[in-house]
């Protein structure tokens, strides 16, 4: 068995190609070094562990010892897990979408010695076919290319960064204050209105994606304008994604996007970071509606990942893989959704009568499989379970009582849901990083203050811990972005103090722990110090001074995850109402301004920045319970807060030992006092309060 240099690694992605006949190098000076002394160009090789094409490509190609033989001899190939390194992962997809009009993993770089890109693309297949050139060809061309046509190479690479120079270049177009205002965020609705499928959800056509920040920025919208359409478009996608495919119906969350439009046959891999933010989103539709669908939901995606995602010292892993073994006697021949999938004689033979004809009614399994549309043949024979009918259907058509019919179908889930467990597992990416943790620290702190569940609560204070330990230096303030067995490493890069200093912010406002608010302060000083551009405005995605970086970028697009530099603005506005601390809110000014020629251009680009921009005009609101944490009365305050979506209100509590560091950013909580004894809530808009009210009926009329 051939080992490589990989194999000294911790990424879980680089490990899976320790053993590649390929001479792998990992990111870094080792690497560089080589090609400079051998005047060789990088072959660059970007995926990350749970990428079903990524695995495809390694089959067909790196475990190819011809290919290999051609790679270890005309290359000096690199191995980058896209998730440890989303800095080099940012700079060369910036190259491959401008130059291919297209992108994803795994991604094909080809670089100078000195790091500059001149070919790429993404998958490869081992030889030409529809109308894709084979990876071997591509190889012998470009070798050939750099050994008769070096320096015409060199000068296309050269002038290749000087326009992704002015491609990621960002600056505001004048001086003085942001450009944000209400046409701004309507032109940004417009644009979601106009691309929403009314039928099933969601936004274009397939392959769909869950992108929880349109959600955010529209439900953020109809907080403030009370425009119906903005709230319904969110409804009703979190519906259908719910009822769809999409959503594992037997053991909760969700995968990672859907290749139909309807959100049937999803492509199965699992992202903790989409886990975080849809919970999050129904969590909030939950607020607004009351409709218990939507909690449920929300309860499903987080209970899965405390089942199968957490850490025994409490920080959440990465993914699960979409492939698995389809026959525990064959570990290594693996099919995507072979996990997830059933057909119909292995339910009934599990199942019994007549529960298994119930739960096959209600979720559209068919004798011979219900993917018809399935070109590969991945899906022969299987089921792909979805709610094709209602508990309400599936009681009419078996004319038996609802109750009935809703325990036998819960009790058919639970017997697969056992069964399954003994299959053999996707591969889980056990990595854990520090800015997906924030995300779902942030879920699982709302999730426990809105649902009232002390084990969503008690999880997202383990997780704070378990980063706060072993991901932070309390001396130097600084953070590291990936934990994995032991070992911490990679200096953060701007997502990792933001979606961490959001956590924070999110565990003291439903939690209120003072610590929490100042670690919050402590990591947003510490991200301008290292990113921000303060003469140009906003954030790079990495610190200044790396020298395995041809580019410093300032990430803007809010795609599966939001950038860093619009929850960045969030955090800022977020610190400034709450701390009275100007410099946090010029900070948000200057990112904005920055920004605003994109906002305008293609808002569609920065829902999350959208939501911050409603953030930044809203009226300053913030609700101070004076009382003690943990009190009856408070909880009950507290209670009638959480039960709604107030976007734009801090909640504080002012007790003893947090009343003198508060009233420092709001003045007026110094002679805030809990009235009789009993806890009181303090409304204060712009900085001025409403008279103090103790019944949680009171504080209901105060907070419409």
């Amino acid at each position: 068995m051939h080992t490589n240099r990989l194999a000294n690694e911790k990424s879980p992605y680089l490990l899976q190609h320790a053993h590649n006949p390929v001479d792998w190098y990992a990111w870094g000076p080792e690497a560089f070094a080589k090609a400079r002394a051998e005047n060789k160009p990088i072959f660059l090789s970007i995926g990350y562990s749970t990428c079903h094409w990524c695995h495809v490509m390694e089959r067909e190609s790196f475990e190819n010892e011809q290919i290999a033989g051609v790679l270890n001899r005309d290359f000096v190939p690199i191995k980058v897990d896209r998730e440890e390194r989303p800095d080099v992962d940012r700079i060369y997809m910036t190259f491959v979408q401008a130059t291919t009009g297209g992108g994803g993993w795994p991604m094909s770089v080809w670089l100078t010695p000195d790091l500059k890109p001149f070919f790429g693309g993404t998958y490869f297949p081992p030889e030409t076919r529809y109308g894709h050139p084979g990876f071997g060809s591509v190889l012998a061309q470009l070798a050939s290319a750099w050994q008769t046509d070096r320096s015409q190479i060199l000068d296309s690479a050269r002038e290749v960064m000087k326009q992704l120079e002015r491609h990621v270049a960002v600056t505001a177009e004048r001086e003085g204050p942001p450009r944000v205002d209400q046409h701004l965020l309507e032109s940004g609705y417009f644009a979601f209105r106009r691309s929403f499928d009314a039928h099933t959800g969601g936004f274009g056509g397939a392959p769909k994606f869950p992108r929880p920040s349109v959600f955010n920025f529209l439900l953020r919208y109809h907080a403030s304008t009370r425009e119906g359409e903005a709230l319904e478009m969110v409804l009703l996608t979190l519906r259908e994604m719910a009822k769809g495919g999409m959503n594992d119906q037997l053991g909760g969350g969700f995968h990672r996007y859907s290749v139909d439009e309807r959100w049937f046959v999803p492509h199965f891999e699992k992202m903790l970071y989409d886990q975080a933010q849809l919970a999050i989103s129904y969590i909030e539709a939950y607020q607004i509606t009351r409709e218990p669908l939507y909690a449920e939901v929300a309860r499903r995606t987080l209970d899965y990942v405390l089942r199968d995602m957490i850490d025994p010292g409490g920080g959440f892993y990465s993914a699960e893989d979409a492939d698995s073994a389809i026959d525990p006697e064959e570990p290594t021949v693996k099919g995507e959704g072979a996990f997830y999938t059933w057909a119909e004689e292995e339910i009934r033979a599990l199942v019994p009568s007549p529960e298994a004809e119930w739960f096959c009614y209600r979720y559209g399994v068919a004798d011979g499989g219900n993917v018809v549309n399935d070109p590969h043949g991945e899906f022969a024979g299987k089921n792909i379970l979805y709610q094709a009918m209602t508990l309400e259907e599936t009681a009419q058509q078996f004319s038996r009582p609802l109750e009935e019919i809703r325990a036998g179908i819960e009790e058919a889930a639970r017997i697969l849901l056992r069964s399954r467990s003994l299959r053999v597992r996707p591969h889980l990416d056990d990595k854990i990083l520090t800015s997906w943790n924030g995300l779902a620290i942030s879920a699982f702190a709302r999730a426990g203050a809105v649902l009232d569940e002390p084990r969503y609560s008690e999880a997202a204070r383990r997780a704070a811990g378990f980063a706060l330990t072993h991901m932070y230096s309390q001396e130097t303030g600084v953070l590291l972005r990936r934990y994995r067995e032991g070992d911490a490493a990679i200096p953060g890069f701007l997502d990792d103090y933001a979606m961490l200093a959001q956590a924070m912010l999110d565990l003291y406002e439903t939690q209120f722990d003072l610590h929490h608010l100042e670690l919050a302060v402590r990591l947003t000083e510490k991200q301008q110090a290292l990113f921000e551009d303060r003469r140009s405005g906003g954030f790079f995605s990495s610190a200044e001074g790396e020298q395995d970086l041809v580019l410093r970028v300032k990430e803007d697009y809010d795609g599966a995850e939001p950038s860093g530099n619009s929850i960045a603005v969030m955090n800022l506005l977020r610190l400034a109402g709450i701390t009275g601390r100007a410099e946090f809110r010029k900070s948000a000014e200057r990112t904005l301004a920055a920004f605003g020629p994109r906002l305008d251009a293609v808002p569609v680009a920065l829902p999350q920045m959208l939501a911050a921009c409603e953030l930044f005009l809203a009226e300053p609101r913030q609700i101070v319970i004076a009382g003690e944490a943990g009190a009856p009365d408070t909880r009950a305050l507290l209670r009638e807060i959480f039960g709604r979506f107030l976007a734009y209100s801090a909640v504080l509590l002012a007790d003893e030992a947090s009343r003198g560091v508060l009233q420092q950013g709001v003045p007026a909580i110094a002679s805030m006092s809990a009235l009789d004894g009993r806890a009181s809530a303090y409304v204060c808009r712009d900085y001025t309060c409403q008279l103090p009210v103790t019944e949680p009926g009171e504080l209901a009329k105060l907070l419409q």
